[in-house]
């Protein structure tokens, strides 16, 4: 009897671990299916397209959509744009938030957790509610419609989110180490820089993935702080795409593939830190 309950046991775990395949295999081919029709609507002709219709089976195939989409479209200015504006956001960003998070978790500052409350709150608002003020403070400051003022406002409405979560990470650190460091001679700065920032690298390596994506992603700021289309990053450049080839889906599917380019290639390298980034912060 023992050996048929285990056997009828074992078909189970099977039959389970079977459907659990086969389930998450249909819902990755559903999440799959509309990108693969916008890859293969980029590589088809126009003539294609409108003879058949959008949804037929592809009888052509062609590059020249994204050589219209690159050139034509201003898909290379964009996409400059937006690496000027998320490279240094980035950087600075990090920069910024690994010395805060490094003060307020392993020194006693004054008001300690109230700076990381007001900094958590300042994440929680409604960023609709700043659209106009935030556009009005720019024009005062004389930066509207400049990418240093589009990069002072992902910097800004980003460190306080950053600081948070390496805050956590780094009270974690023992403060063993610290000590240690403290009795060799060690400043705060040495501390900081050749022990608290290495062994924070997963965490920084997470949180510049994550980063990179949400700013090169963003279009609500850039249609905000900035007018002139030669300017615009490509997210916002996608919106001149759609009214320069109205008709044109190959070319603006092309113009989307694009676009997302450069975030399939950060989360392809960093794919093991995204997935560390979600327990970032977390009680160990």
């Amino acid at each position: 009897m023992t050996a048929l309950h285990s056997s009828a046991a074992l078909r189970r775990r099977r039959a389970a671990t079977a459907g659990f395949h086969l389930g998450a295999g249909a819902l990755a081919a559903l999440w799959l299916l509309p990108i693969a029709l916008v890859v293969v609507t980029s590589l088809r002709s126009f003539d294609d397209i409108s003879a058949h219709g959008l949804g037929s089976w592809p009888r052509s195939f062609t590059l020249d959509n994204f050589s219209k989409a690159w050139s034509d479209g201003g898909q290379q200015r964009a996409l400059i744009n937006s690496l000027l504006v998320t490279v240094p956001c980035v950087l600075v960003t990090l920069a910024l938030a690994a010395m805060a998070a490094f003060a307020l978790s392993r020194y006693e500052v004054p008001f300690r957790r109230s700076l990381l409350l007001l900094m958590l709150g300042g994440n929680l608002l409604p960023p609709q509610i700043l659209l106009i003020p935030v556009s009005k403070l720019s024009e005062l400051m004389g930066v509207y419609d400049t990418l240093p003022a589009l990069i002072g406002v992902q910097i800004g409405f980003g460190v306080g989110f950053y600081v948070f979560v390496l805050y956590g990470f780094m009270r974690s650190i023992p403060v063993e180490i610290q000590q240690a460091a403290v009795v060799d001679g060690a400043g705060p700065w040495q501390i900081f820089w050749r022990i608290i920032l290495p062994l924070s690298r997963p965490a920084l390596a997470a949180l510049g993935a994550l980063s990179f994506t949400w700013i090169f992603n963003d279009l609500l700021w850039a249609i905000t702080v900035l007018r002139s289309d030669t300017k615009m990053p490509i997210t916002a450049a996608l919106i001149g795409l759609q009214g320069q080839f109205v008709s044109m889906w190959n070319v603006i599917a092309a113009g989307s593939v694009i676009a997302a380019a450069p975030t399939v290639a950060v989360f392809l390298r960093f794919q093991r830190h995204f997935v560390a980034g979600l327990n970032l912060g977390a009680v160990k």
